[in-house]
């Protein structure tokens, strides 16, 4: 065994590896992306480590090794279960032979996910049973556990950290030389194959599992009550620990139960709990998930209080102060003097894309290749190019999930004739739940025109590698598949490639795009800044600055400032030297330069 530091992610990683996970896959999504980077980092011989192209594939790819017995890991956000929704209700009827753990990591608050949606709703509608750790520690040894349940079960095991588990840090004691769980190979069953007679007898036998599953958890440490008193506390997830210190501080008598295996509910210790306390305060981060299972074991007997009664928030991320200050009410003690000094306000930094991001040369290209039309629409999509939604550019109308920006813009172009379509997508989300669009926009023969934002990287979650980019999850080379030829393939008779920081050709192609009848594509290439080494080249400002401020009000560039005269001023740290700004300056008062001096 070793001791180590690591975040929760981490843990989760380490643990699979001690369990003898031999193939893990996944998608990147904030704040689940670090699973599988642990395992890129760590390389151990023998595990197969993969970005799969989207949620789907990925749960597809470890429910396959784990039909053969092979321990699989899949990892995703809470979002992007959605996508992985399909497979997921098929297969807690089909089963696993060797242990699957899916790690879905949810994002309280949201910090950085359209939804709060809670993973606990989908193990419950799926069937199937709910680890939910309360620190990375609890996270390493609920994976080695989750292995164990899901083979004696034959079920996958959900392993839920919330972005606050999932970015903490802890010492845990590891053990990754742990034995490889070798596959003994797919044998051939007709169980194996989903058809009506075997969902309708497998529904049946999942209904009996729930109830003997409850009963399992009833042994694992992760569920206890601690504490004495008749009022009771019910704890899921993170805020254990949040309660745990609130009560100490507080100094109460505090029934606590804590449940670490939110669904199905420990059948005995549940009951227990209820028959020993004259109410309950329910204290869980997103949905009602346990206080509703609660309410229905209470059946009226005890007050059951929490997120329905308004005693805690319905939703956000929960914080010490939130779950002690919501103690001191059901406890009826004398509310607290606020005797902390007011921190200042945080300045309002609204997210903008980085200086220099391709981005936003491919965003004001599109604008003014479009300002002549009548009605334009822009259809975004998840990435960094969302941002391209704030001022000055105001070029995303429309995002809804992963891939839908071309399906969205097939919608509104049908329903708003008069309006040219366009729909911007990254070069990851293209492969991720792009092509489908593209083929049915083809297929439907809709005239819209889609620009690919391939800047060779899956950017925000922190440069993943991805089916275009020639290199797979361990740096190994891949063929790299091209977009054109996707997109040719897929019938746009259209396509064009482009340098979007080559301002007048890129206005130009767009332009010629959207005067085409039909689907057509412009696919705007230049790689993520971030991947780029410090340029030599640096943008300045001469004496021919009129102040007319257009470098600043037309592309919003964090590099570009006015000085208190109001000429434009470029802030060299950042600056990259993209020359985007030049283009738009109308008396030639930018020019590039060496970083070093003109």
């Amino acid at each position: 065994m070793s001791v180590k530091v690591c975040m929760g992610n981490e843990a989760i990683a380490l643990g699979a590896l001690a369990a003898g996970v031999s193939v893990a896959a996944g998608y990147p999504g904030t704040p689940s992306t670090e699973i599988i980077e642990t395992l890129v980092g760590i390389h151990k011989p023998g595990v197969s480590v993969q970005w799969s192209t989207n949620e789907k594939a990925a749960l597809e790819v470890a429910a396959g090794a784990a039909y053969a017995g092979a321990r699989s890991l899949c990892t995703m956000k809470q979002v992007g279960l959605n996508v992985a929704s399909d497979p997921l209700m098929s297969l807690s009827y089909i089963g696993v032979k060797g242990g699957m753990v899916i790690a879905v990591a949810d994002d309280p608050g949201p910090w950085s996910s359209q939804t709060e949606q809670d993973t606990r709703g989908f193990a419950k509608h799926a069937n199937l049973p709910v680890f939910d750790p309360s620190s990375p520690e609890e996270a390493y040894m609920m994976v080695l556990s989750a292995y164990e349940f899901s083979e004696k079960y034959s079920l996958p095991a959900f392993l839920r950290p919330t972005t606050r588990v999932c970015h903490a840090s802890a010492d845990v004691d590891f053990d990754i030389d742990a034995e490889i769980k070798k596959s003994d190979g797919f044998e051939k069953r007709p169980e194996w194959c989903i058809f009506p007679a075997l969902s309708y007898r497998r529904h049946g036998e999942l209904e009996e599992k729930q109830g003997e599953m409850a009963r399992d958890f009833d042994k694992m440490p992760y569920n206890r009550i601690e504490g004495r008193g008749r009022k009771g506390v019910a704890v899921s997830g993170v805020s254990y620990l949040y309660a745990k210190e609130a009560i100490a501080e507080l100094g109460a008598d505090v029934l606590l139960y804590k449940v670490g295996t939110p669904y199905p509910m420990p059948e005995r210790l549940t009951k227990k709990f209820i028959s020993s306390v004259d109410s309950v305060l329910v204290v869980e981060e997103l949905d009602p998930v346990v206080e509703e299972q609660l309410l229905i074991e209470a059946a009226g007997r005890v007050p059951v209080l929490g997120k329905r009664s308004g005693d805690m928030p319905k939703n956000g991320e929960y914080s010490f102060e939130i779950v002690k200050k919501a103690l001191i009410k059901y406890l009826g003690l004398p509310q607290e003097k606020e005797e902390r000094e007011e921190l200042p306000q945080l300045p309002v930094r609204p997210p903008v894309l980085c200086a220099g991001c391709p981005h936003r040369a491919s965003f004001y290209a599109a604008k003014v290749a479009t300002k002549d039309l009548k009605k334009a629409i822009y259809c975004g999509d998840i990435g960094c190019y969302t941002l391209g939604n704030a001022a000055p550019l105001n070029m995303v109308d429309t995002c809804l999930c992963m891939g839908a920006g071309i399906t969205i813009a097939q919608g509104l172009a049908l329903a708003d004739a008069g309006a040219k379509c366009l729909a911007f997508i990254g070069d990851s989300t293209f492969f991720h739940t792009g092509i489908p669009g593209v083929i049915n926009a083809v297929y439907q023969g809709t005239d819209i025109t889609v620009i690919v934002l391939d800047n060779r990287t899956t950017a925000m979650t922190g440069q993943q590698p991805h089916p275009g980019t020639g290199k797979r999850a361990l740096g190994d080379d891949a063929p790299a598949l091209d977009i054109e030829t996707i997109l040719r393939a897929c019938g746009v008779k259209r396509v064009s490639r482009v340098n979007p920081f080559d301002f007048e050709s890129a206005v130009g192609a767009i332009r010629e795009a959207v005067g085409f009848a039909g689907v057509s594509a412009v696919i705007a290439e230049a790689p993520c800044v971030a991947q780029l080494k410090k340029p030599e080249a640096i943008c300045f400002v001469n004496d021919k600055c009129i102040k007319c401020g257009r470098c600043i009000k037309e592309i919003g560039c964090p590099a570009i400032t006015p000085d208190e005269a109001g000429r434009a001023v470029v802030n060299a740290p950042l600056c990259t030297g993209c020359g985007l700004c030049a283009c738009v300056c109308p008396v030639s008062a930018i020019e590039r330069g060496e970083r070093n001096g003109k």
